[in-house]
């Protein structure tokens, strides 16, 4: 007799390309956000198999902050080769020289806020009408209260009191002139879930996120790498240490964690044992008890 039981990654793998294919049936001009993150690199390995052989409807859209790990953008470039993708950049430079924003300063300055005005002038620029993201509900509070399909309103902004009903399995996609969606077919895994997803897909990733040897230094708690857009102060001590990420972003924000694993079996061991949630390293995430939100309700991913 045939077995018909799915395992638990089946699952969420079939809910995630339903939500990708009920995204390109409902909308007009939607688009996939790519960071070059593992959430990211899943979500667009899951809009290959959905339409396989065909190329993901989808081009995938990189907010560029100008301070990324060198690591990430090569890793990028040959994603987008491999899925046979259109790569579409928002750059938060172009916006800073533009006036569209205005750079922070001082030792804890950083681009990430910044990316919410760069973001959504390229949303407006190409008339996305839905922006596939690569959130988990397991990542952080704020990101708890998103549904699959996230209204936003003509001014880019989220009220989290004011989302439409999901029941069973029906997603309301309309939307008035101006307002748009954002849509996120991995709400429901965990980064337990992520980790053993691309171990089974056996999904390439960039280098950073396995241990290596880099120059770090710890500032308010946070294990920060030493870059060209990131320097200590004189009482930050630079070390040199095995370490790798568990999420990447902008790299003056993004820490690293101390860590010998080299491969995705160790990796997926030590992500069991850890006490901390990935989110924990990112330092622009305790600017506040809200920051998330905050940055949500304006726009943010």
């Amino acid at each position: 007799m045939p077995n018909y039981n799915l395992s638990h990654l089946d699952q969420l793998e079939a809910e995630a390309i339903f939500i990708l294919r009920e995204t390109a049936a409902q909308f007009q001009n939607p688009a996939l956000l790519f960071s070059g993150g593992k959430d990211s690199i899943v979500m667009a390995w899951l809009a290959k198999k959905a339409f396989w052989p065909a190329r993901p409807p989808f081009p995938l859209v990189h907010v560029d902050t100008g301070h990324n790990f060198e690591e990430t953008m090569h890793y990028r470039d040959e994603f987008v080769k491999l899925l046979r993708a259109q790569l579409v950049v928002g750059s938060v430079q172009e916006s800073i020289d533009t006036g569209r924003v205005v750079e922070e300063k001082g030792p804890n300055a950083s681009r990430n806020k910044l990316q919410t005005v760069t973001l959504l002038d390229t949303l407006e620029k190409h008339q996305y009408d839905a922006a596939l993201g690569g959130g988990r509900r397991d990542e952080e509070k704020a990101r708890a209260k998103e549904r699959f399909f996230s209204h936003r309103d003509d001014f880019g902004q989220w009220d989290p009191k004011n989302q439409r009903p999901e029941l069973w399995n029906l997603f309301n996609g309309r939307r008035n002139p101006g307002e748009h969606f954002r849509v996120f077919p991995l709400s429901n895994f965990t980064e337990m879930d992520i980790w053993m997803y691309i171990q089974r897909e056996e999904i390439p990733l960039p280098s950073i996120y396995f241990a290596h040897e880099r120059e770090v230094f710890e500032r308010n708690g946070t294990l920060l790498a030493v870059t060209d857009f990131l320097k200590p102060q004189e009482h930050e001590k630079v070390t040199k240490e095995i370490v790798r990420f568990r999420t990447i972003g902008d790299a003056t924000c993004t820490g690293a964690v101390r860590s010998n694993a080299s491969n995705l079996d160790e990796v997926i061991a030590e992500v069991s044992a850890a006490r901390q949630t990935e989110r924990g390293t990112r330092s622009d995430d305790k600017r506040s008890e809200t920051a998330m939100e905050d940055r949500k309700k304006e726009g943010y991913f």
